[in-house]
């Protein structure tokens, strides 16, 4: 009998896994598929070709974790790209965004007046990111029962939180409420003019976000993905050498070393639940993996709408968790290419700084806005979202020499298509239409595709557990946040079943490639180990 199970060898599983084992715990994860890592594995998808095949770069991944793992000794090396954005526009023109004023002198093309606010733009955001960043390695604020002795805790947490948030000024603080409760295009037409400008901001504002740049709350999604850094420089991004698949085989060398066991093609099928306490895991082939406490790195609608028997659970806590919001219209594709695409406006085949980024095609905030309502009421999108990246110009490890490796990470689609209809029958279609979309703006990239990985929601759920394809476990939504990240009164880590822990992407700080839950859900199943609550 181990000291914990883990369901669930996806990075967050890894990394609690190993806090916990480091505090003198035996530990093991159990991994439904043939290889630990989750949603960031990297995978031969066509012969000579790997890539990453569901998360695809590097930003969010919380430094105190990478050097509490030691992951960089473990074999992990991120490397910056050389231009952050790249996006094409219809026109024949672009614009890139990056360092070295790089951002400033492209926006001038566009606005002068543009170029002259991203300074304060850059100022307010970065304030703002900066306090909400010292918020993510922390337990929220929960809304409990049982008098001032047991609130006390939890007041103190709304003590130290306020004296964060009395960091920023008035005015900040002011930007902060709007960036919570706005939509991003609305946040962004009161700093921009230029519709270039706007797009390249509000483009964060729906990634993983099955929502228009319009729908209230989106500021908030814009603002998440500017908490990351790579290698110390804040806002950046990067890739993994050898793929997101490096950072969580990283990740498990870390754990094993620490003591962890891993235990792959281990499907678990119930969370054994005795006398109101979690003991333990039934996998697929009947085997009982008991521990004196259970923790889930799953989406808490999986865990508690498949694994824990619902007479288990508190009747309310198990109807809104039956109705947690997921899906973010997401459909995710690999191509081998014998080519890099050139751009009609910025031409040229061989390497250059623009292959390198982040290639966004959507060329306005209407442009976004429409592909949602298509989405919603068709399907997919008629003229679809796709952010291309290219990593094998930054790692020769991915492809032949001379070749190349791209991921496209496309919206809108629906994580469920009307009127019944199966992703299985549309998957073609709808991946020859996303190649289609970027041949518009690079006219050699269809006929450079030598081979393809498609991954529809229905695929990335079946495949990684990415309920509607949510690459959060969850949509950033203002009541599925902080405090409400999976519900008020569950914040911390815990759940109404005694020794059952969540540690997943749909706790508090939420989606991506972070380690933060794995983090902090470590500390608190340690704090009540020595506090002998358990």
């Amino acid at each position: 009998m181990r000291d914990v199970v883990i369901i669930g060898g996806g990075h967050n599983g890894l990394v609690c896994a190993t806090y916990l084992a480091k505090a003198g715990l035996s530990v093991a994860v159990l991994e439904r598929r043939h290889v630990v890592g989750g949603a960031a594995v990297t995978e031969e998808f066509h012969p000579g070709f790997r890539n990453s095949v569901a998360a695809y770069t590097v930003s969010l991944l919380n430094p105190k974790v990478i050097q509490d793992m030691d992951l960089a000794a473990h074999g992990l090396k991120v490397v910056e790209r050389e231009v952050s954005n790249f996006l094409p526009f219809d026109d024949g023109t672009h614009l890139m965004t990056g360092g070295n004023g790089l951002t400033r002198q492209q926006v001038a093309k566009f606005s002068a007046r543009d170029a002259e606010r991203l300074d304060d733009y850059d100022r307010v955001t970065g304030a703002i990111a900066d306090v909400l960043r010292d918020l993510v390695l922390q337990t929220p604020p929960n809304v409990v029962q049982g008098g001032l002795f047991a609130a006390l805790p939890e007041l103190l947490k709304m003590a130290r939180l306020g004296g964060r948030l009395n960091k920023l000024d008035i005015d900040l603080q002011r930007e902060l409420l709007d960036l919570f409760a706005m939509s991003a295009g609305h946040y962004l037409d009161r700093w921009f003019e230029s519709v270039p400008v706007k797009a390249v901001f509000g483009f964060d504002s729906i990634v993983g976000n099955f929502a228009s740049p319009y729908t209230p709350g989106s500021a908030y999604v814009l603002l998440h993905h500017v908490f990351g850094e790579v290698n110390g420089k804040k806002g950046a991004w990067g890739h993994a050498i050898g793929g997101m698949g490096a950072i969580t085989q990283a990740m498990a060398k870390s754990a094993m070393a620490a003591g962890v066991e891993i235990i792959t093609d281990a499907a678990v099928t119930e969370v054994i639940v005795e006398k109101g306490r979690a003991v333990g895991a039934v996998t697929a082939n009947g085997t009982a993996v008991r521990g004196r406490l259970v923790v889930s790195n799953l989406n808490p609608r999986l865990l508690f709408g498949k694994l824990v028997a619902a007479n288990e659970q508190p009747a309310e806590f198990n109807r809104r968790i039956t109705n947690w919001r997921c899906g973010s219209g997401t459909f995710r594709m690999n191509v081998a290419l014998s080519e890099l695409p050139d751009f009609t406006s910025l031409p040229g085949k061989d390497r250059a700084p623009h292959h390198t980024a982040g290639i966004i095609i959507a060329p306005g905030l209407d442009y976004m806005d429409r592909a949602f309502m298509d989405a919603r009421r068709d399907g997919w999108s008629k003229n679809p979202i796709v952010e291309v990246l290219i990593p094998s110009t930054l790692d020769s490890t991915l492809a032949p020499k001379g070749q190349h490796v791209a991921s496209l990470f496309c919206q809108h689609v629906a994580p469920e298509l009307p009127d019944g209809a199966s992703w299985d029958d549309h998957r073609e279609t709808v991946a020859d239409l996303m190649i289609d979309t970027v041949n518009r703006y690079a006219p050699n990239f269809k006929a450079s595709v030598i081979g393809r990985q498609i991954n529809s929601p229905l695929d990335l759920e079946r495949t990684f557990g990415l309920v509607g394809g949510d690459i959060f476990h969850g949509a950033l939504d203002l009541n599925q946040i902080f405090s409400a990240r999976p519900m008020l009164g569950h914040a911390d880590y815990r759940t109404p079943i005694k020794g059952l822990y969540q540690c997943g992407s749909g706790t508090h700080p939420g989606g991506g490639v972070t380690g933060a839950p794995g983090h902090n859900a470590a500390r608190e199943i340690i704090a009540d180990i020595h506090a002998r609550r358990i």
